[in-house]
């Protein structure tokens, strides 16, 4: 007796604690310690005993009634255990059908909430459906209407998804008597497990329909016209709602996901809105400048590359980019321009690069210029 802790430090709510107060305590702390969620966990089973020795007086009248006035040495109790009552441990589990009841009551609804077959029959909304969708860059960056074929399971015509061979319908399991669940009582402990004679469905197909095979469902193809924005990038999921799997028990269809896959481009680049662009130029261009054409998704535009342009040098052309998405916003073309330096040539260009080169007074180079000044200092 001189161990045992007091029932109301047990739950932790205080002496003048209401009966929901009490309620309330005893269902957060059992879900914390119950045996049936922490197996050969010695001290969550010492805990969950001693929780339920607590509720059982204070959630008693008369039994709090004596405790609060004897605490454990009550006159009208027992010797050893629990003075308020009988059982394992001085728990009473007379009237909640073992710990296999109490873990139901705690988790499926049994304080005040539906019971399993009333689950069973709730409406369920029905699986969503997932397709890819492959489109070209333009078509991602445009917008576009597709033709979308899927499948998805619909409810048996031949049945009407009862699974059950017209002119008959499904039985009651005689395995669970339709409860879906079996019940095994050990000493203190009740498990519960799914019937095995029904797959927890409370009902069995004795003469199943030729349609489905006694599933209820069947594949069927579908085709929607899809208008894909413009915008759209690889990998975003558009839903349409209520074009998936039908829902159970009166539940609403689930959902179509539609995933865009954008195949590459062979010179595009996209970077959020914004499109990247490689485009050569030759050697000529480079130095003497020149007007060039840069495509875009809309065709070619004429752009001036200003004189003595550097490799890797970056314009931006406003507007040729990726409508944004849902918005009115238009990215840029971000080009980059690449030197190219002709491997074979005459002899006779060879001789006039040479011309030129012999005519160089060093100037025409800044970097080169900076470089050499840079080693002059450096030695020097």
């Amino acid at each position: 007796m001189a161990n045992k802790r007091d029932y109301y430090e047990v739950l932790g709510v205080q002496k003048n604690a209401t009966d929901d107060d009490i309620k309330r305590a005893f269902r957060r702390k059992a879900k914390e310690c119950h045996p049936d969620l922490h197996p050969d966990d010695k001290e969550a089973e010492a805990r969950f005993k001693e929780l339920n020795e607590a509720n059982e007086v204070l959630s008693d009248p008369d039994k709090r009634a004596r405790y609060d006035q004897f605490g454990f040495e009550d006159p009208m109790g027992g010797m050893g255990g629990n003075p308020f009552g009988g059982g394992f441990g001085g728990m009473d589990f007379g009237g909640m059908g073992g710990m296999g009841d109490i873990l139901d009551q705690l988790f499926n609804g049994g304080m005040g909430g539906m019971g399993s077959q009333a689950r069973r029959n709730a409406p369920r909304q029905g699986a969503d459906v997932r397709y890819d969708l492959r489109i070209s860059f333009e078509e991602a960056a445009k917008g576009c209407t597709k033709s979308v074929e899927f499948y998805r399971n619909e409810s048996c015509p031949t049945c009407s998804g009862t699974g059950a061979k017209p002119g008959t319908k499904p039985e009651t399991c005689s395995m669970c008597k339709g409860a879906g669940q079996i019940r095994q009582s050990g000493g203190w402990m009740t498990t519960v497990r799914t019937c095995p004679g029904c797959g927890g469905a409370g009902t069995v197909i004795k003469e199943k329909c030729p349609g489905c095979g006694g599933t209820g469902r069947h594949r069927v193809k579908r085709t929607l016209d899809l208008k894909v924005p413009a915008g759209v990038d690889d990998s975003i999921v558009l839903t349409k709602r209520g074009e998936g799997e039908p829902g159970q028990n009166g539940g609403p269809n689930g959902d179509l996901n539609i995933r865009i896959i954008v195949r590459p481009h062979k010179l595009f680049r996209r970077e959020g809105i914004n499109l990247r662009l490689e485009v050569p130029i030759s050697f000529t261009q480079a130095a003497l400048g020149a007007e060039i054409d840069v495509p875009t998704l809309d065709g070619n535009v004429k752009y001036a590359i200003p004189e003595g342009t550097q490799t890797d040098t970056e314009f931006r052309i406003r507007g040729q980019g990726i409508q944004q998405l849902g918005g009115q916003q238009k990215g840029d073309l971000i080009f980059r321009v690449r030197v190219e330096i002709p491997k074979r040539m005459s002899e006779k260009q060879r001789e006039l690069l040479r011309q030129f080169d012999d005519m160089s007074t060093g100037k025409e180079y800044e970097q080169r210029k900076g470089f050499f000044d840079k080693v002059k200092d450096l030695f020097n």
